[in-house]
């Protein structure tokens, strides 16, 4: 069970252009594959977006009454004990179902992978980013769905993209996405050079071009086959761009608005980054962070400065942890831990 908590209450412009963005993101996480299709919304019941608005004719409350899927604190009669006991004897009702579901192989191509970089430093470009890059043209050829984000790091890299685009159109999405976030920062008096952090500087990275040249390596060498916008999901297959903002929190909650169902997260100054609704992957750029925190980072990419291994054979050793994740024969030490941070909306739209 994973709860979808977030802060999009009463005080928000629902009719504004932009909030399109934080509706369309809570509708899509129920979608989620991880969550087995068995939402279940428990909401206030005064809050300007209301449940009917987020979920209309939905497949997941198809031939249900309203009070199978949705329970409204304000309706409720029984106080705050009450409440609680009635959640709960939905939940359980909710897993009882989910109990019956077993295990069955599915081929690779079912895979839904998202990739995303923190805590950069100047060996992100060099070792672990390129090799999720190998990977990726890896789960391409298996014919899975992967994807790589973060608009500010690599709109300095836009000319390299729009060059792999497979189709004119993909392209002209991936510039109108890029136009859009600009003046989005415009709009807040920003721009993409605030990006790159104390911690990407003291980890040597000078500025926002060399670290988006080294988070497009993540996107490896394939064609781009789609662009999906900030909250949609993804409606194909093979290499896509998931237009996020780079925040690691606002950037894991889009993809898997987009379908995630495996994350894998590359860092070089460390973080206990989690999801509490897909495994995470984290990847070290150093042997010494692998080595300093051995229970928290999964896959050593230092290994390719030290000589031990090529990008390519570590590529392959990624490939290989996705689909032994995916099955479960990995925990990763996220999953082990039970790390994962909160869901976070990215609402550009006005707050009343």
């Amino acid at each position: 069970m994973v709860a979808l908590t977030h802060s999009y209450g009463c005080g928000v412009a629902i009719t504004a252009p932009d909030a399109i963005i934080p509706i369309r993101t809570l509708h899509n996480l129920a979608r989620n594959p991880n969550l087995g299709g068995q939402a279940l919304v428990i909401g206030l019941g005064c809050e300007k977006l209301q449940p009917a608005q987020l979920m209309p004719g939905d497949a997941l409350t198809a031939g249900q009454d309203e009070a199978d899927w949705l329970f409204r604190l304000q309706d409720s009669g029984t106080g705050f004990n009450g409440m609680v006991e009635q959640i709960l004897q939905m939940i359980e009702a909710r897993l009882q179902v989910l109990d019956q579901r077993r295990r069955e192989p599915v081929p690779a191509a079912e895979l839904v992978v998202g990739m995303q970089c923190g805590g950069s430093d100047a060996f992100s470009g060099i070792t672990a980013n390129p090799a999720l890059g190998v990977a990726a043209d890896l789960l391409v050829r298996a014919g899975a769905t992967v994807m790589f984000s973060e608009n500010t790091e690599v709109r300095d890299g836009i000319h390299l993209l729009t060059a792999r685009a497979a189709t004119p159109h993909v392209a002209q999405a991936l510039v109108r996405e890029m136009d859009w976030y600009d003046r989005y920062l415009a709009r807040g008096q920003a721009d993409r050079s605030a990006n790159t952090t104390p911690g990407n500087k003291k980890g040597g990275l000078n500025n926002i071009v060399e670290k988006a040249m080294g988070s497009i390596a993540k996107s490896g060498s394939s064609a781009i086959a789609g662009v999906v916008a900030p909250g949609a999901r993804v409606t194909g297959r093979g290499l896509q761009y998931c237009a996020t903002p780079a925040s690691d929190f606002v950037c894991g909650t889009l993809q898997l608005a987009a379908g995630m169902n495996l994350h894998i997260f590359t860092t070089g100054r460390g973080t206990p980054y989690g999801l509490a609704m897909a495994p995470v992957i984290k990847v070290a750029t150093r042997t010494q962070l692998a080595e300093r925190w051995p229970d928290l980072i999964d896959v050593d990419a230092g290994r390719v400065t030290s000589g031990q291994m090529s990008l390519e054979q570590l590529g392959w050793e990624i490939f290989q942890l996705y689909l032994d994740v995916a099955s479960g024969k990995v925990r990763t030490w996220a999953e082990r831990h039970r790390l994962h941070n909160d869901l976070t909306l990215f609402n550009p739209a006005p707050v009343t």
